[in-house]
């Protein structure tokens, strides 16, 4: 499992190349039994390779721009590329005009090093959990290909492409969990940070009041550095914290009722995990959940430009 720490310590003493680990993820999109085909929408093949070697020869002169310089990443299909179409998973954006300009969030991966090898697949126009695009075809979640199971969505590509080592991080977008359902289905990590946090500009939106930009990555330490970045800031190591007297709400509701027989048997060899690992395992009813059909009579929580 790739985390940015270990990429970049086996760049900076000589294990691997940038262009080696983009070859790597780009063998990983075109192996036919994997989603690469329906994960991306597009590749930066000429360019991820310019990039990719570009970093090499500012490594072997010295110079690192951060700590992810030179690892390869992949965008959402709603992010701006500069003279490219932003199509946000449809058909019917084709002909739209090129960016004229990256989206800031991609133009601040780029100058910290990154290597943008790929646009990925995304419901269409952001709008729904499931991971569905009828355009583009929808990429089997990885631990399950055999039964076509939903990859969760909407950055239902990203996640995919995560969770299949086709990338070290991949950008996504939140609004009412696109980055966390994607991340959760396909078992990697993903951050929706709060909706300022990230610039918004050049991402097609589809709430401009509840939209959130964030990573999807092997591990809540490479968010934190991905995040970092994208909001301007100094990446830094997450500080440790010990997992013993940690406090863990379990909520006793609806939501742990009639659960796949798989997933409720992981949930309960889980929890004596935890415990055998010093956390306190809090068990506590909150009814609440239990009233969301009420909550959401209504269609939801509407964003301010509704």
């Amino acid at each position: 499992m790739w985390t940015v720490a270990q990429l970049s310590a086996d760049l900076a003493a000589g294990r691997t190349t940038s262009r080696d680990l983009l070859e790597q993820a780009l063998s990983r999109i075109a192996a036919p039994e994997g989603e690469g085909a329906r994960a991306f929408l597009k590749l930066y093949t000429d360019t991820a390779r310019a990039e990719a070697e570009f970093s090499d020869r500012l490594r072997r002169a010295g110079i690192r721009r951060s700590p992810v310089d030179g690892l390869p990443i992949s965008l959402k299909d709603l992010f701006d590329v500069a003279g490219d179409v932003t199509r946000a998973g449809s058909k019917i954006r084709a002909e739209a005009a090129p960016a004229k300009a990256d989206a800031p969030a991609v133009a601040r991966l780029r100058a910290a090093g990154a290597v943008i090898l790929g646009r990925t697949n995304m419901v269409e126009f952001a709008f729904g959990g499931v991971g569905l695009n009828p355009h583009f075809g929808t990429p089997k979640n990885p631990y399950d290909r055999k039964t076509g199971r939903v990859p969760g969505g909407s950055s239902s590509g990203a996640a995919v492409a995560q969770a299949d080592g086709m990338c070290v991080m991949a950008l996504g977008s939140d609004t009412r969990g696109s980055i966390r359902q994607p991340a959760a289905l396909c078992g990697v990590a993903g951050f929706k940070p709060t909706a300022r946090r990230v610039p918004r500009e050049g991402a097609f939106p589809l709430s401009f009041t509840l939209d959130s930009i964030g990573p999807l990555a092997n591990s809540a330490g490479c968010c934190a550095m991905y995040d970092a970045i994208l909001a301007g800031e100094p990446p830094l190591p997450l500080p440790e914290m010990p997992a013993k007297g940690l406090r863990l709400l379990l909520p006793r509701s609806s939501a742990l009722e009639d659960l796949d027989p798989q997933v409720g048997k992981a949930f309960d060899v889980a929890l004596p995990r935890l415990s055998r690992a010093g956390m306190l395992v809090i068990e506590i009813p909150v009814p609440a959940f239990d009233r969301q059909g009420e909550y959401f009579k209504g269609g939801g929580l509407a964003g301010a430009e509704a």
